[in-house]
């Protein structure tokens, strides 16, 4: 059943979608123009290198993400991405703490967040605010003047 455009359930999921977006793109930022400074990222960037796709993927996919241009494809990726993250990054720099296997303490709970958010969005699509919508609002009006 496909919700009416206006709903209130379908502008929130292009909110969340716009806003997950943005604070996703600055960790891309971070990465590939080491701006804002950051002790993780003190550079300079290794473009091919793990966090040099990750930069890309974070800054592009976010991007991509904020107008919902390819949202399911894309947010399929990133949440692939912060799944990996999470188990080759946080998971394993907690071993060694008191603690460490829970997010909080190895600083994974963003990742995990992210994670759950993009697969949702892979699976809701760019909501009635995306650039997504508008071309299929235009394919339908074309099949229907056609």
């Amino acid at each position: 059943m496909k919700l009416p455009a206006g709903n209130a359930a379908n502008i929130g999921l292009s909110i969340l979608r716009f806003v997950s977006g943005l604070i996703f793109m600055q960790h891309g930022v971070q990465k590939l123009f080491l701006w804002p400074a950051s002790p993780h990222h003190s550079g300079p960037m290794v473009v091919f290198s793990i966090a040099g796709l990750a930069g890309f993927l974070e800054f592009f996919g976010g991007l991509s993400i904020v107008f919902g241009l390819g949202t399911r494809a894309v947010a399929f990726i990133l949440s692939g991405e912060m799944a990996f993250a999470y188990w080759m990054v946080h998971f394993p720099a907690g071993l060694g703490m008191k603690d460490g296997w829970m997010p909080v303490v190895n600083q994974g709970d963003l990742a995990i967040l992210f994670c759950f958010v993009f697969l949702y969005l892979a699976l809701a699509g760019g909501g009635p605010w995306s650039i997504d919508a508008l071309m299929a609002g235009c394919r339908s009006d074309n099949a229907n003047n056609g």
